[in-house]
C-alpha cells in the first residue's frame, strides 16, 4: 500500500500542524541559500561567486526533479525495499488538496513539499567539498544525476514506509543518514576522483569573508530549527517541542567543545571554529534530538564538536582535498549523531527504544551501524563512478588557468567585490611617502 492515502474519516486536516509545516518548509528553504553564504565566505575572493551559484542552483534543478518524480521515487509504493513508485505522483498529478499524508493530518502536498526542501539542501553540502575547481555545467549535471541515482532511493530507504532501512527500525529523526552521511560521503567518493585543488597543501587559502561565514552559520542555525522540529509533522504529543530544544542545547554544547578543542589545540578560539562548531552540533543532534534527553543533547553536542574539530585535519593526514570540510562535518557529525541513538536513547521521545546507557543493551546500536554504514558505501561509491563518469566525458574540472585566475569570472563573468569606485586618483596623489612605501611592499597573505 501506498504510504500516503485519504484517511478515515475521524482524522481531519489540522489548520494549526498545516500552518506550522508550511513555516518550517520555508525555513528549511532558507537553509540552500544560508549555506551559500556559509560556504561562501570560506572560499577566497575569486570563487565566491562560484560557491554561492553551487548551491543556488540546486534550488532550481531538484525542485523540478522532484516534482517530476522524485516525490514518487522517495516515497510511493515501496519496491524491494529499494525504492518508491506511485505514477499518480508523477507531476504531481491526482493528488486531492485536502487529500492526507498517512497517519497525519496535513495534507500530501504539505509534506511533499517540506521534503522538497531536504532534497534540495543535500546536494548542496556536497559543493563545499568541491570548491575553486568545478566546470559549473558538470556541477549542475551531477546535481541532476546524483538527486536521481542516489539521493531519492536513499530517501526511500530511511523514511519511506518499506524502505529497508525505515523496516529493520533505524531511527533518523530529521536525516543524519539521509542528508548529512549521504552528503558527506557523497563529498569524498567526488573529490577522490577529481583531486586536489591547485596549490593544496602549499598555499594560504584562509576564508576571505568570516562575517559571511557567521552570518550562512547564523541562518543555518535558524533554519535548522524547521529543518528538525517540522520533522515529526506537527507537535501534539510534544516531540516536535523536544526536538527544538535539543536542536539548540546541543548546538550549544558543540560550539564549546569546539572551541576547547581548538584553545587547547591551536591557542586561539576563532570565530571560524565556533561557526563549524554550531554546524557540527547541528549535524549530530538532526538524527538523535527526538530520542534523547536534553542532558543526552548536551553529551551528542560536546562529542561532535570536539572529534568534527579532529576530524577536519584528516585531510592533510590522508591527503584528500576537502576544501571546506563536508567530509569532517557532515560525514563524520552524522555518523556520530546516528550511532550515539544507540547509546543514548531515553525512551521517552520519539519511541520507547531505549539505548545502552538507558538499559537498552546494544540492539538499538547495532540498527544505527547498519544504517549508517550502508548509505555510507552507497553514496560514497555510486557518487565516485557518477564524478569519474562526467570527468571522462564533458570533464569535471576547469583547467589550471582558470583555478589560478579564479573561476568566477570564467564560470560566471563576474566577480563578488566591485572595487573600482574605490581609492580614486586624488587619495593616491595624497598619501604619504610612507603609506605609498607600505603599499608597494609585499604582502605576506595570499587572499586570492
Amino acid at each position: 500500500m501506498a504510504p500516503a492515502v485519504t484517511l478515515a474519516a475521524e482524522t481531519e486536516l489540522s489548520a494549526a500542524n498545516t500552518g506550522f509545516m508550511l513555516i518550517c518548509s520555508a525555513l528549511v528553504m532558507l537553509m540552500t541559500p544560508a549555506l551559500a553564504f556559509f560556504y561562501g565566505g570560506m572560499v577566497r575572493v575569486k570563487s565566491t561567486l562560484n560557491m554561492l551559484m553551487m548551491s543556488f542552483i540546486s534550488l532550481g534543478i531538484v525542485t523540478v526533479l522532484w516534482v517530476l518524480y522524485g516525490f514518487s521515487m522517495a516515497f510511493g509504493t515501496d519496491s524491494g525495499s529499494v525504492v518508491g513508485w506511485n505514477s499518480d505522483w508523477v507531476g504531481l498529478s491526482n493528488i486531492g488538496l485536502t487529500e492526507l499524508w498517512d497517519g497525519y493530518t496535513v495534507p500530501v502536498f504539505v509534506f511533499l513539499v517540506f521534503q522538497l526542501m531536504f532534497a534540495v539542501l543535500t546536494p548542496a553540502l556536497i559543493s563545499g567539498a568541491l570548491a575553486d575547481r568545478v566546470k559549473f555545467t558538470a556541477w549542475a549535471l551531477f546535481i541532476a544525476l546524483w538527486a536521481t541515482i542516489v539521493y531519492f532511493p536513499v530517501a526511500h530507504w530511511v523514511w519511506g514506509a518499506g524502505g529497508w532501512a525505515f523496516e529493520l527500525g533505524v531511527i533518523d529523526f530529521a536525516g543524519g543518514t539521509a542528508v548529512h552521511i549521504n552528503a558527506g560521503a557523497a563529498a569524498l567518493g567526488v573529490i577522490l576522483v577529481i583531486g586536489k585543488r591547485v596549490g593544496f597543501k602549499k598555499d594560504p587559502m584562509r576564508p576571505h569573508s568570516l562575517p559571511l561565514v557567521m552570518l550562512g552559520a547564523g541562518l543555518l542555525w535558524f533554519g535548522w530549527f524547521g529543518f528538525n522540529a517540522g520533522s515529526w509533522l506537527g507537535n501534539d504529543d510534544g516531540v516536535g517541542a523536544l526536538m527544538f530544544v535539543n536542536t539548540q542545547v546541543a548546538t550549544g554544547a558543540a560550539i564549546l567543545g569546539w572551541l576547547a578543542y581548538e584553545k587547547i589545540r591551536h591557542g586561539a578560539f576563532t570565530t571560524l571554529g565556533a561557526a563549524s562548531g554550531a554546524v557540527s552540533g547541528l549535524v549530530a543532534i538532526t538524527p538523535a534530538g527526538g530520542a534523547v534527553s536534553p542532558l543526552g543533547a548536551i553529551a551528542v553536542g560536546l562529542i561532535a564538536g570536539v572529534v568534527c574539530a579532529m576530524a577536519v585535519g584528516l585531510k592533510y593526514r590522508f591527503g584528500y582535498d576537502d576544501s571546506l570540510d563536508v567530509v569532517g562535518v557532515h560525514l563524520v557529525g552524522g555518523i556520530l549523531g546516528s550511532l550515539l541513538v544507540g547509546l543514548f536513547a531515553s525512551g521517552k521521545g520519539q519511541s520507547d527504544v531505549e539505548g545502552l546507557f538507558y538499559g537498552g543493551g546494544l540492539d538499538q546500536f547495532w540498527k544505527q551501524c547498519a544504517g549508517v554504514f550502508g548509505v555510507l558505501a552507497y553514496s560514497l561509491v555510486v557518487s565516485a563512478v557518477l564524478a569519474l563518469l562526467l570527468d571522462k566525458t564533458i570533464g569535471m574540472r576547469v583547467s589550471e588557468d582558470v583555478e589560478v585566475a579564479g573561476i568566477d569570472q570564467a564560470e560566471h563573468a563576474e566577480t563578488a567585490y566591485d572595487f573600482s569606485g574605490a581609492g580614486g586618483g586624488a587619495a593616491r596623489t595624497t598619501a604619504t611617502p610612507a603609506a605609498s612605501a607600505a603599499a608597494s611592499a609585499p604582502s605576506r597573505k595570499v587572499d586570492a
